[in-house]
């Protein structure tokens, strides 16, 4: 492969690396007079550049360096309106997400970094190090395809600088061009030259007189082994200086509805029937039924199945990685029906693919008024057709469509973190929790009695010491509560003003039985918010001892009325309670503890040896010392569809190591209709992992949810089934052997039992037995909910425990633990608790699906933050799983770590940083023994030793393995 340097013009030969195989089979269909073109555009180019200005000579004076380095944000990064910048994570807020470093390394320092590591103090700020360049052309480069026009002038703006070096340096903006017709060209933008002094500002502006198929931004310059920085960089396009063919073109502006004919005016054209017919009107029922708005709506009529509805094809006017709103006028008619569920659906059919139904939204519509549905949308590949249409309510009822508009969906402005005045961290907000004065403060929910007993545990629940540390005793003082009619029958208070909305609360207490029980009681702490059930936590007990109970909660919303119960037992059951907590916990607290049990686990001493054959002494060399990867696996899972998105690729990629399918190994997956086989999906989604290093977990060969299980199966015998789950493993487990490095042999076993209850109990054990005879090599996991927040009696850590021991005992091999991870409100010792009892099993626990849902997006990240941490900081965890991280595109609403368009938010933004974090960075000067020594993370490391006579620079890697004695690691220079 060849490629230009800006700085010398002259074809360099480059290592290729994975990300630039497209660009390689590019380049060498190119003819042999490309180079000559190449080499005249830039220098006509940079002809053409006018001399600096007076007022850009000044800015070269030191004395205005400081001044700089506070303007340069405001100078760059929030351009004035109306322009808005097409540059993503500008300001590498959220690391290096969406930018692509070429054929080199890149990450993101502080000013408290920058110094460690030796680079010029006078360059302050966050800022990029773009490092181990190896040619001029070497940069970092971002994809600007979807928000660039033809037509339209851009200008560039960015703050540069370098280091490791001695006077000044060209640093250049550049666009590679890629065409329909697979040439590529390169467009020079601007440059100035930049030192390790202070920020330059490098501005020019940008025309492109027709579209290309791909359009890379992307600085470059210094020379070979000079690290390029980057503070900010801005390219922004006024609205106003778009034509009009722009704003009309086959993709719309976001104020413009992508819907033709949206509210009928035209009669039925351009909608049409999905499997039913349409209609017109201007009134039903005899004038009772009109438009809510405008003279006309539509609807459907003989309609036969659900899927049945009225629909308008999008094909061409909708844009692929762009997000748009769906919101519609609509209510129902007909068949006796009074409420029914209407859902938008988006169909979208792409070569290379299965058909995609993605479901927009849906809302409750009744036949007496017209209601609004509204949701969002986002399509990952290049769709031949697209057809947007509502469908839901049982058939016979019709589909009343009075309006529906389609438009680039308006970007959110972040939530700002929530403001929480005196939290008292760990005060109990429970009046009278030690009866020291009766029952006052307390009331009997339902007619039953509340008295005060003595006998109760006298110490705090384990899960609320490990949270309030030193604690008063409890006063040995319960509650006594018998005459229960209703299970929801118990001990009650009203808390409604004495919580704070977004704090996150641990629930709390000793629980038991009375003497008439004779199977196992439920208990659960409830809240009653505005009528609305919230669970605090649920345990199980059948004898007659105490209980530890514990969960959480987490209020987003100002209510009216709070009440917090205990309830669960059947009828007749007395029911005790004594120590109740309900508190707030500083999780800031908890993070310092979990940084010093990381320190301790996921850390080794490291001693490296040096060695040379030269006669120069080494004592005194510099060292620098760079953790190029952890070895702690965090993956997530991935779906054919997504991967069809470049920028949901680059993030997955640049930020996991590991990856799970979502559906797509899933038996209704792989076979739908007995005997027609697609493996399809999941060999090319396999490539793509493989391809990048990833290595990936097989979810799932087995569910026992019979909502999961395909018709066909179903109906089948008893022998039959036998035979069909045979063939399953025996076709899965020989296609993919060696491929897949774990197996979740049976999902959720706990909470489901359909093959159980057709094939006996023994299946599940056959099932571990077949797959490890099948492919050794593979872990084979049992994996499971709601283990890990105390708020699902029946998969408590004790019952996961006694699980694996029943399947241990049939002979199944189990290998691993997976704890899914799907939780509100994680609470740190309540989730290390249930991680403590699953560690005595001496197996791997991995987190395989970790999501978690706020509507604030700084407490999601801190949600996401306690998973994390209590997970890196545990000795039995092995590894962690996301399920998902993009907006539009996962199970869970108010989950997403990127938003649908590729800006990070704070989850994300924390998500990273952890990731940074743990990453050891280190350099010092090796001594009189020729070792220098750190403590690292495990993981990939680079050193880089200059030599003190020659300032050569020698660079090695080396890998820091899990273990507690110092490692020594010989490096021969």
């Amino acid at each position: 492969m060849s490629r230009f340097c800006n700085c010398c013009f002259k074809t360099q030969d480059v290592k290729q690396s994975p990300q630039t195989e497209e660009s390689k089979d590019i380049m060498e269909k190119q003819p042999a007079s490309y180079a000559d073109g190449r080499i005249l555009q830039i220098e006509e180019s940079i002809d053409a550049m006018k001399k600096p200005s007076a007022s850009n000579a000044n800015m070269n004076h030191h004395s205005e360096s400081e001044k700089l380095n506070h303007e340069s944000d405001d100078l760059c990064s929030k351009p004035a309106k109306p322009t808005t910048n097409i540059i993503l994570n500008h300001d590498f807020s959220g690391g290096i997400h969406l930018w692509h470093p070429n054929c080199c390394d890149a990450y993101v320092v502080s000013e408290e970094t920058a110094y460690r590591e030796g680079l010029s103090a006078k360059l302050g700020g966050r800022f990029a190090v773009v490092g181990n360049r190896k040619q001029c052309w070497q940069g970092l480069e971002q994809d600007i395809t979807s928000r660039v026009s033809s037509g339209s002038t851009y200008t560039v703006c960015a703050w540069v600088g370098v280091s490791r070096m001695q006077g000044v340096t060209d640093v250049l903006a550049t666009l590679k061009l890629e065409h329909e017709d697979s040439s590529v060209t390169y467009q020079f933008i601007t440059k100035t030259s930049a030192s390790t002094e202070r920020w330059e500002k490098l501005q020019g502006t940008f025309l492109l007189s027709t579209m290309p198929r791909r359009v890379i931004f992307y600085l470059e310059g210094p020379s070979p082994g000079i690290d390029l920085l980057i503070r900010s960089v801005v390219v922004s396009c006024n609205s106003s200086t778009q034509s009009d063919s722009q704003r009309t073109g086959p993709f719309l502006d976001g104020d413009e509805n992508i819907i033709q004919n949206s509210t009928f005016d035209d009669g039925l054209n351009n909608w049409s029937g999905r499997g039913c017919k349409i209609v017109l009107h201007d009134s039903m029922a005899g004038g009772k039924v009109l438009p809510m708005t405008g003279k006309y709506f539509g609807s459907t009529a003989d309609r036969t199945d659900y899927w049945n509805g009225i629909q308008q094809e999008i094909t061409g006017r909708v844009q692929r990685k762009r997000a748009y709103e769906v919101t519609a006028v609509v209510r129902i008619f007909g068949n006796n029906v009074t409420t029914a569920d209407v859902r938008a659906t988006l169909w979208v059919q792409a070569a290379d693919v299965p058909d995609q139904y993605i479901g927009i939204t849906h809302v409750q519509a009744t036949d007496k008024d017209w209601v609004q549905l509204q949701g969002k949308f986002l399509i990952n590949g290049s769709p031949s057709r697209a057809v947007v249409y509502l469908e839901g309510p049982p058939p016979g009822t019709d589909i009343l469509l009075n309006s529906l508009v389609v438009k680039h969906a308006a970007k959110v402005p972040p939530a700002s973190p929530p403001v929480i005045e005196n939290p008292a961290f760990g005060v109990n907000i429970i009046a009278n929790s030690n009866l020291s004065d009766g029952t006052n403060g307390w009331f009997s929910l339902g007619d039953c009695n509340l008295s005060v007993a003595n006998g109760s545990p006298r110490i705090l629940p384990p899960m609320a010491r490990d949270s309030l540390g030193a604690h008063e005793p409890l006063s040995g003082h319960y509650i006594l509560v018998n005459n229960r009619t209703q299970t929801w029958m118990g001990p009650a208070q009203m808390i409604t003003d004495k919580l704070k909305l977004y704090l996150t609360y641990q629930v709390s207490a000793w629980v038991r039985v009375g003497k008439q029980v004779t199977r196992p009681q439920n208990i659960n702490v409830a809240l009653g918010v505005d009528g609305q059930w919230v669970n605090g936590g649920q345990v199980e007990t059948n004898d007659e001892t105490w209980h530890e109970i514990g969960g959480s909660f987490r209020i987003e919303k100002q209510p009216a009325k709070v009440m917090v119960y205990v309830q669960g037992p059947e009828a007749g059951v007395d029911l005790m309670v004594a120590g109740l907590q309900i508190f707030p916990v500083d999780r800031h607290h908890r993070f310092r503890q979990l940084k010093n049990h990381t320190e301790k686990i996921r850390k080794r001493d490291v001693i490296l040896k040096f060695t040379s054959s030269t006669s120069s002494p080494l004592a005194g060399t510099y060292v620098k010392i760079r953790q190029t990867q952890n070895s702690f696996p965090f993956g997530t899972c991935i779906s054919r569809f997504n991967i069809e998105n470049e920028d949901i690729v680059d993030f997955f990629t640049k930020n996991f190591n590991w990856a799970v399918f979502e559906n797509e190994l899933k038996w209704y997956w792989t076979e739908p209709q007995q005997g027609s086989l697609n493996y399809k999906d999941a060999d090319y989604m396999l490539n793509l992992c493989t391809s990048h290093n990833m290595q990936v977990r097989g979810h799932c060969i087995f569910w026992e949810s019979e909502g999961a299980v395909q018709s066909w199966i179903r109906s089948l015998s008893k022998n039959d089934m036998m035979s069909a789950v045979q063939n399953r493993l025996t076709g899965l487990l020989t296609r993919y052997k060696g491929k897949f490095k774990h197996y979740d042999v049976n999902n959720e076993m706990l909470h489901n039992s359909f093959y159980q209850d057709h094939l006996g109990k023994e299946i599940r054990a056959n099932m571990f037995k077949t797959a490890n005879q099948l492919d050794s090599s593979a872990t084979l996991f049992v994996n499971d909910y709601s283990i890990e927040d105390g708020t699902d009696a029946r998969s408590s850590p004790d019952k996961y425990i006694q699980h694996i021991l029943d399947l241990q005992e049939q002979g199944a091999p189990v290998g691993g633990i997976g704890v899914q991870g799907h939780i509100n409100n994680p609470i740190g010792p309540v989730v290390c608790s249930a991680l403590d009892k699953l560690g005595t099993l001496g197996l791997p626990i991995w987190f395989t699906e970790i999501d978690v849902s706020s509507n604030n997006e700084h407490v999601r990240a801190e949600d996401l933050e306690v998973m994390i941490r209590e997970a890196f900081a545990h000795p039995a965890v092995e590894g962690v799983m996301l399920w998902g991280f993009w907006e539009l595109f996962m199970s869970r609403d108010n989950a997403f770590l990127v938003n649908a368009e590729g800006d990070l938010n704070e989850a994300g933004k924390r998500y990273v940083a952890l990731k940074q974090e743990w990453l050891t960075r280190a350099h010092g000067v090796i001594n009189d023994q020729g070792e220098y020594e750190y403590r690292g993370f495990h993981g990939s490391y680079e050193v880089e030793v200059v030599a003190t006579h020659s300032k050569e620079k020698v660079t090695k890697t080396f890998v820091v393995d899990q273990g507690e004695d110092p490692v020594v690691i010989s490096i021969d220079l």
